[in-house]
């Protein structure tokens, strides 16, 4: 099996994550996902908001950082109690480009779906 391509042998991680602000006053997260989606715009990290949470992709140790500096970020703006589920995936089978994890995953199903309409 090949080695993490990075310089600092840190595993690369795809990652989805949701965060889940409780305990606030009002029934709408969207102010509190927002204030996460700043912090991860100051990463170098690829990142992709979904509507259930957020694919967060890089060295592990960003990663969690992220999600770390997320919840400090959240607290810092009024929400007494958070709640995540994180999952991640990592591989050291092949090198993946940073960036591209999550990318191929979906461009994989989507090749094996337009077989299925060339077959057709």
């Amino acid at each position: 099996m090949s080695q993490p391509s990075n310089s600092t042998n840190d595993l690369y991680a795809v990652a989805d994550f949701c965060l889940v602000p409780m305990g606030t006053a009002e029934p709408s997260v969207a102010e509190y996902v927002a204030e996460c989606v700043r912090v991860l715009e100051k990463t170098s990290l690829k990142f992709k908001m979904h509507g259930y949470g957020t694919n967060l992709e890089g060295p592990w140790t960003e990663v969690m950082q992220a999600i770390h500096a997320c919840h400090a970020a959240v607290h810092a703006k009024g929400a007494p109690r958070i709640a995540t589920d994180i999952r991640i995936g990592t591989r050291v089978d092949r090198d993946i480009a940073p960036g591209t994890g999550n990318e191929g995953k979906v461009k994989r199903v989507e090749d094996i779906l337009a077989r299925d309409v060339v077959a057709s």
